[in-house]
């Protein structure tokens, strides 16, 4: 797929637009990770007849540096304004990590343009993370190594199985993250507040799935963590077994049908 991208405000976005022509779906990736985290979903959601399409955050993958915030809210405006870009009045929006933070925020500020949303390992308040996992985090981004680092890190975040491409996505992920500036992004966003995101849960008024892969070492409990976002919003629960961060592309024969049929129940 070629990279497209879209001027705003202080910079440009990258994104991949799969094609279709139904409803849009914006999928948004996490921290550290490219618009490609999607590769599997979007195909299968064109097939379903949904007009799909992935962006890296401001800072990632292809989209520019320069922006003057990286953070929740800033997020949720490109994801909005991505939207009008893209000729749509409405989107389903997909997010993992911490973009599914920017998701809820998006939802609250503009609920007339969200039809659905889909947060997977969802980071949507402070602070859940595994201690272990928090103090690992803070030393691969404070250390003149942490590109190594992060090369090192990531496949833990696939515990049971990697798809049969991982390692060139990797290389990818890597590629990215090393020119001058690139990894700052990531450190920003790791350390952003998720109150925004937390304050708002309780207003999502549009349908929700959440979707957290069973043995998520991000979270002390995964499934606890994910029980409480289904308690504030009343949304749906999808339980991944034995699936870590990215149950989309770790696990994608079980979990994508079943994200597709969620939105295919939602437009229903």
């Amino acid at each position: 797929m070629n990279t497209q991208y879209m001027q705003h405000e202080q910079g440009k976005l990258a994104y991949t637009d799969y094609g279709g022509t139904g409803d849009l779906v914006i999928m948004l990736p996490g921290m550290g990770a490219l618009r490609q985290e999607y590769r599997f979903l979007g195909p299968e959601l064109v097939k379903a007849g949904y007009h799909a399409v992935s962006v890296d955050l401001r800072g990632q993958g292809e989209s520019s540096l320069g922006w003057s915030a990286y953070d929740i809210p800033s997020v949720a405006n490109d994801t909005l304004a991505l939207i009008q870009h893209l000729g749509a009045d409405s989107a389903h929006l997909i997010g993992t990590s911490f973009s599914p933070g920017s998701i809820v925020w998006a939802a609250v500020e503009a609920p007339e343009k969200i039809k659905s949303v889909v947060l997977i390992g969802a980071f949507v308040r402070d602070p859940q993370t595994n201690p272990i996992m928090k103090a690992v985090m803070w030393l691969m981004m404070n250390n003149p190594w942490n590109v190594q680092a992060w090369r090192m890190f990531y496949p833990s975040m696939f515990p049971t199985q990697k798809p049969d491409d991982f390692d060139d996505y990797l290389d990818q992920l890597i590629a990215s993250l090393k020119p001058k500036g690139r990894i700052e992004p990531v450190k920003q966003f790791a350390n952003t507040s998720r109150k925004p995101s937390e304050t708002r849960l309780i207003q999502v008024k549009c349908p929700i799935l959440v979707v957290m892969g069973t043995a998520d070492p991000d979270f002390p409990d995964p499934i606890a963590e994910a029980n409480y976002i289904v308690e504030q919003t009343g949304g749906q629960l999808l339980l991944i077994d034995k699936a870590g961060h990215y149950p989309q592309s770790e696990m994608p024969e079980t979990t994508n049908p079943a994200i597709i049929e969620f939105l295919q129940t939602v437009a229903g």
